[in-house]
């Protein structure tokens, strides 16, 4: 069965497919699969009705989201596992990610070991916005710090400001670099600067929303997503100037209020850092949304 090379051609397939169902993980999204196309080899595969999405690199090959359709399909899900497993040296490698909890079982009943791979953190809107409340009072203390001691420009994210937005994550990678020496914290960085890109060169085909704040002229910080459904809107990125006191807080709930008509905002997973857990959890998640791997 040939693999066909994912291009934005393909947006069209993949948004009606990804449309069958409501789902709450941030990754049922073809802006989130394509962005990966700088740093994986991402193809798929028509089986059973299911466009079935698969990664490579030099690790080897796994299927990013389980097979997408109207219904379960058993045919899909051992025939595109069976797909990537020729294709590695190491079986170890071979799996299927970003599995729901409701689809847990049929996927234990076909044989699949399941366990947890992350959490997304499913917010209210409204209270992003108002910050009220002593459950949020540091983050609101820090907007108002933010507010209360600079001029700035609040501007909604176009695609010309690509490069003032690339060059404010360098600056801002090499401060966060400067305080985590970890390798794999490190290559997280690098990592994500690369689908950064590929994100902002593609940003309206994507249909990815977002804002700026520009002092004295110069971007300092940006945030943008896209959405996920009537109910969702998904924060992507949101990078500030680390010297800027408060403008972390004051554009994430400054962009929350612009997203008018979202009950949730999704700011993802904390890509197992510890840090960025506690940076989530601090505003107060109403869910946790829980994404499993499955193998054999």
């Amino acid at each position: 069965m040939k693999l066909k090379s994912i291009s934005l051609k393909d947006k069209a397939i993949f948004t009606q497919h990804l449309k069958y169902s409501r789902h709450e993980l941030a990754v049922y999204s073809f802006a989130d699969i394509f962005i990966w196309k700088g740093l994986f080899d991402i193809s798929w595969v028509v089986i059973d009705g299911n466009p079935c999405i698969f990664f490579k690199d030099n690790f080897g090959t796994f299927l990013y989201l389980p097979p997408l359709g109207k219904k379960f399909s058993p045919e899909a899900v051992l025939s595109s596992y069976n797909i990537a497993a020729s294709l590695n040296k190491n079986p170890e490698v071979t799996r299927i990610e970003n599995i729901e909890e409701e689809e847990i079982a049929s996927y234990r009943g076909l044989g699949f070991k399941c366990s947890l791979k992350s959490q997304d953190y499913l917010c209210l809107r409204k209270d992003l916005v108002s910050l009220s409340g002593n459950k949020l009072k540091s983050q609101r203390w820090a907007r108002n710090y933010f507010l209360n001691h600079y001029k700035f420009e609040f501007s909604p994210l176009l695609p010309k400001d690509k490069q003032g937005c690339l060059s404010l994550y360098d600056s801002w990678m090499g401060m966060r670099k400067a305080g985590n020496s970890g390798h794999v914290y490190q290559g997280m960085m690098e990592d994500s600067r690369i689908a950064l890109q590929v994100a902002l060169a593609n940003y309206s085909v994507l249909n990815l929303k977002g804002t700026a704040v520009r002092i004295n002229k110069k971007i300092r910080g940006f945030t943008f997503g896209y959405e996920l459904n009537k109910d969702t809107f998904c924060i992507l990125y949101e990078v500030t100037d680390l010297s800027v006191k408060g403008l972390a807080q004051f554009i994430f709930s400054r962009n929350c209020a612009e997203l008018k008509g979202y009950k949730y905002i999704n700011v993802m997973d904390d890509s197992g850092l510890e840090n960025l857990k506690k940076v989530k959890l601090a505003y107060k998640p109403v869910k946790l949304v829980p994404a499993y791997i499955a193998k054999k």
